[in-house]
């Protein structure tokens, strides 16, 4: 059995994930993809499973689809990451799977989108569609900051940002929920606590053990499943009516989450990689 890890960077995540692939005594080899070339008309890797880790998401796209057409298996697949790397996809997903998500709405004109902003009512959040870390994220309380942060990304940003996903502010405790699912599992969940409205830990946040519920777990695998499954990490937050799903990452990070949940998450996710190379 050989197992492979595709990579660009070598972060904490990766040296975790390589020493639990040592620990089960499982070749496991890094492949530095800055090293690497891919050819349109074939190529040939000599593994069983390999994982992306790539911080890069249009380099773990590319590099996922290269080995799609190469006929290897890969954690997560080209179509996993598509569908999680655009937020919009990743809420028609969920949506169609009829998973908890808030309302959200899209608009590709300047006007349109102060138009949507209006009947949806304030505060609402704009949001890139592509993009991660808490970056670019505004919460806009009244007609005049729209206008503002509008014309901004529409005269300053990129083709994306010429895209306007607008999602409802969704009141929480202070704090969401990050759980990560491997296969049909949520392995392990975490609170996100931050006195600001963004909760990313990459902002700042604390983070404690969220217990995993029967609910909890529900929400989370029919996430998952949502958008392809695999090794995901799934982004909750608490409402009156339960729990909404905003967020669905296919390149989990998880170096905070390991102490809190007392749970060896590189271990699980090389475990699901070797029951996939088995299969």
């Amino acid at each position: 059995m050989k197992l492979a890890m595709a990579y660009h960077l070598i972060r904490q995540e990766e040296k975790l994930l390589s020493k639990a692939a040592e620990d089960r005594g499982v070749p496991f080899e890094k492949l530095n993809i800055g090293d690497m070339d891919f050819n349109i008309h074939g190529g040939k890797l000599d593994h069983d499973v390999v994982l992306e880790r790539c911080v890069s998401h249009l380099r773990a796209l590319y590099m996922l689809r290269f080995l799609q057409t190469y006929g290897v298996t890969t954690v997560n697949t080209y179509d996993v990451a598509s569908t999680c790397g655009d937020k919009i996809l990743t809420s028609l997903a969920l949506s169609e799977a009829g998973v908890p998500t808030p309302v959200t709405r899209a608009a590709f004109d300047e006007k349109q989108a102060l138009d949507v902003i209006e009947e949806m009512g304030y505060p609402v959040v704009l949001k890139p569609v592509v993009g991660s870390w808490g970056r670019l994220l505004a919460k806009i309380d009244n007609r005049s900051a729209a206008e503002a942060v509008l014309e901004h990304k529409a005269v300053l940003g990129k083709n994306l940002h010429t895209v306007f996903y607008i999602q409802e502010f969704v009141s929480k405790p202070q704090r969401d929920i990050r759980a990560f699912v491997v296969g049909d599992e949520t392995i392990a969940a975490i609170y996100r606590n931050a006195d600001h409205w963004i909760t990313n830990t990459a902002r700042g946040a604390t983070t404690s053990n969220c217990p995993i519920t029967p609910e909890i777990n529900e929400v989370c695998v029919k996430a998952a499943n949502a958008v392809g499954g695999g090794v995901l990490a799934v982004d909750l937050m608490e409402t009156e009516d339960g729990y909404s799903c905003h967020e669905v990452n296919y390149t989990m990070e998880f170096r905070n989450s390991i102490a809190p949940t007392g749970v060896d998450i590189p271990g699980r996710i090389v475990d699901h990689l070797i029951d996939v190379a088995k299969r």
